[in-house]
């Protein structure tokens, strides 16, 4: 007896992994990918440094709004129409629009006056320094 299986995507499974898949969700014609953004923040002593994923998308079309600690990144994509000439017709576009939204809060307030960014390459980087703390002040009593 060997120990060699072959895998049969469609038959070779067991009957409860086939169901699932059959009943699974599936992608319809009429529907556009999600739009997702996929980001990574770190922070060290002076700030925070934020990397968003936003491929396909104009850095015009990309705003970045900071109130005290929220960050939020607003991306927005166009699709473009296709025409073809000469009687040719459009068998499939999978071209899209959509808008995307990120919206995180910091542990420090963030220097907004100081803040960086740059979009290159399908990546939105950020840095955004630490507002320096409010010193206390002490009070007169009178």
């Amino acid at each position: 007896m060997s120990n060699l299986r072959l895998l049969d995507p469609v038959f070779g499974d067991n009957f409860e992994n086939a169901m699932r898949r059959f009943f699974s969700p599936t992608v319809f014609e009429g529907e556009a990918p999600q739009l997702k953004m996929r980001i990574d923040v770190t922070e060290n002593d002076q700030g925070y440094s934020v990397k968003a994923d936003i491929p396909g998308v104009k850095k015009e079309d990309i705003n970045v709004r900071i109130d005290g600690n929220v960050v939020q990144i607003d991306a927005e994509t166009k699709s473009e129409k296709e025409t073809r000439g000469n009687g040719d017709k459009v068998l499939r576009s999978e071209r899209y629009y959509g808008t995307i939204s990120r919206t995180f809060s910091l542990g420090q307030d963030i220097d907004d006056s100081k803040v960086q960014a740059k979009y290159a390459d399908g990546v939105l980087n950020l840095e955004l320094p630490k507002k320096a703390p409010a010193d206390a002040r002490r009070i007169a009593i009178q």
